[in-house]
């Protein structure tokens, strides 16, 4: 393999029913990181069919080039086809780097694509960086060290501890990141990509399922990824009817309730409010921490909070490590007076 025929940093931008994932657009601000120091384009990999017309979204948002494969046999996500298309434009094209969103289609699509180019995924990335591999050079062989390789860090061990892998030998280096990671940058507003269609030709196979009915789930649930507040409770709160005080409280601050995955295995919240490692990762601009002791799993999923208060009645808790406010006490005490405050506050306006 000749790395140096290996260019740019492509992003899948994953599309649902003709709508683009905000997973895409978090993607591309990265990839415009990424490139910067490696001085390539950024180029965005839409795939699905009627779709050239979003080409414009992903020009806003950080491509300079959209590659759009757009066939009937891609208008609902089904593996074999997809994972060809992107494949044949991988293998057409040659990135340097490829990222694909951690969502239910990406964990699908991305290794399974990673295995037909021949190369290695690393998922659920939380830090992707342009750097040195190894980090340090091994003494009398700096020789060896490698440069601009792309430094994909995640959460190992059950996050107990942090790894930073390479793809040193292999291109594409490929990664999946989980929504809500990284940043979008401010839209540019009328900006325009170069758009190139592509197609590769889809001939069914044995491997191709046939989709005989789409049933969409149906929920009143808010997603707690899009929440500017969150009033979110750990296994201290007690009892699932114990959660109303945190109800109270949200309803209160216009905000939406929350919880660790603790609450979510012992049945009291759905799995959908999760934040942490294995839930959901949530950037709100207040995030209340309540009987939440602070793993390092949950705190993954919330530290870039603007503000974390926290209220434990353990003043040991690590929850407290991270919080820009702390409150030690009884919650049952506390987070009523607390609601009562702001009700007051809010009178007196």
């Amino acid at each position: 393999m000749n790395l140096e025929e290996y260019k740019g940093v492509y992003v899948f931008a994953q599309q649902v029913d003709n709508e683009i994932s905000g997973i895409a657009f978090e993607l591309l601000g990265k990839a415009k990181e990424l490139a910067a120091p490696l001085n390539t384009e950024v180029t965005a990999v839409l795939i699905g069919s009627g779709i050239k017309g979003l080409a414009d979204q992903l020009a806003e948002y950080g491509a300079d080039k959209v590659i759009v494969v757009d066939d009937p046999e891609l208008k609902e996500y089904r593996t074999e086809p997809y994972a060809h298309a992107l494949a044949s434009v991988i293998n057409q094209y040659k990135p340097e780097i490829v990222l694909v969103g951690a969502t239910a289609i990406g964990r699908d699509l991305g290794p399974t694509v990673s295995a037909r180019v021949a190369t290695g995924l690393t998922a659920d990335c939380t830090v992707l960086e342009i750097g040195d591999f190894p980090l340090v050079a091994v003494p009398g062989k700096e020789s060896e060290q490698k440069h601009n390789q792309l430094l994909m860090t995640r959460p190992a061990f059950g996050g107990n501890t942090i790894a930073t892998i390479a793809c040193p030998d292999n291109r594409p280096q490929m990664a999946t990141v989980r929504p809500g990671v990284m940043q979008k940058i401010e839209p540019i507003k009328g900006a325009k990509a170069v758009v190139e269609e592509f197609n590769p030709g889809f001939t069914p196979n044995n491997r191709y399922v046939s989709i005989k009915e789409v049933v969409k789930a149906v929920s009143d649930t808010v997603d707690i990824m899009d929440a500017k507040i969150l009033v979110s409770g750990g296994r201290g709160v007690g009892s699932p009817e114990n959660f109303k005080l945190l109800e109270d409280l949200a309803a209160v601050l216009g905000g939406t309730v929350s919880c660790s995955r603790a609450v979510v295995d012992s049945g009291w919240k759905p799995k959908d409010l999760q934040v942490g490692q294995t839930g959901k990762t949530v950037r709100p601009n207040v995030y209340f921490a309540i009987g939440i002791s602070g793993a390092i799993q949950h705190v993954a999923g919330m530290e870039e909070s603007d503000i974390i208060v926290a209220i434990n009645k353990d003043e040991d808790a690590p929850i407290f490590d991270v919080a820009d406010y702390g409150v030690v006490g009884d919650l049952n005490k506390i987070v009523p007076q607390l609601t009562e405050s702001i009700k007051a506050a809010l009178a007196a306006k």
